[in-house]
């Protein structure tokens, strides 16, 4: 089944890249997720990659899809409450408090937690979160970042409210294909009532490769919020690097979308 041409909106190719928005959005779309569908990643082999420092997946620099679509994010609101699921020591949020906003991460990794307020030279505190048992909450002495190291699916609105936009980049794709209606449960219990929420799903080849990140087809983000929201794809970016080359791929996309949950 190909996503049809109102959610695939813009594409990015890098020169001498091959176009595979084909391979990606339309021969794959819908199809068998492979053998991913049984994989499972456990939380300490997480926790080792941090560890070890086995962290491909953090950008220094920030995520150049967030800079360019942070006005669809913010839609020219102020103030707002940004959650970052499964946030490891992203920059952005440090970007998002500085404009103002409040930013709740949740990471599984204290190791994670500790390295982003050491990497910004934040002063931060640290208590434990009473309806979570071994859970911790560091929040920045500004008040304005507060990072729950515990599992994610601890987390309810009772204890951290409700957001008003999200940033899933790293999120949906780490988590073990048997838990994403789960995961997407949660997410949907967690926004506001007209808030955006900017996913970052990965596309590329299952059978090559066994993630995370995990591939997750078009049609199962449709089938995961498609209730609830209002579903756009806003760009494909090729994101093929020497690395994904390793392992064993030969394209490796980025595709972003807007969920616009409405009232």
């Amino acid at each position: 089944m190909s996503a049809s041409p109102s959610f695939v909106t813009g594409l990015q190719t890098r020169p001498g890249h091959m176009d595979h928005s084909a391979d990606a959005s339309g021969l794959l779309e819908g199809s068998d997720i492979g053998s991913q569908k049984d994989r499972v990643v456990t939380e300490e082999e997480w926790l080792q990659k941090w560890e070890m420092g086995n962290i491909g997946f953090h950008k220094e620099q920030g995520h150049p899809l967030l800079k360019k679509y942070l006005d669809v994010l913010l839609n020219g609101r102020s103030g707002l409450r940004i959650f970052f699921p499964l946030c490891g020591k992203a920059v952005e949020m440090k970007w998002l408090a500085d404009m103002g906003h409040s930013v709740v991460g949740v990471e599984v990794s204290e190791e994670a937690v500790k390295e982003f307020f050491s990497d910004h030279s934040l002063p931060y505190c640290e208590e434990p979160v009473p309806e979570i048992s071994g859970a911790k909450m560091f929040q920045s002495t500004s008040g304005n970042i507060s990072l729950y190291c515990c599992s994610i699916y601890d987390l309810s609105s009772s204890i951290v409210g409700k957001f008003d936009g999200v940033w899933d980049r790293g999120a949906l794709v780490a988590v073990n294909p048997c838990d994403r209606q789960r995961y997407a449960s949660l997410m949907i219990n967690l926004v506001e009532k007209n808030s955006s929420y900017l996913l970052v799903t990965v596309s590329y080849d299952p059978n090559k490769h066994k993630g995370p990140p995990f591939y997750v087809p078009e049609s199962e983000i449709k089938s995961l919020f498609g209730n609830c929201c209002e579903i756009k794809c806003l760009e494909k970016v090729d994101d093929f690097s020497e690395r994904h080359r390793q392992w064993g791929l030969d394209y490796f996309l980025e595709v972003l979308y807007l969920l616009k949950f409405v009232a």
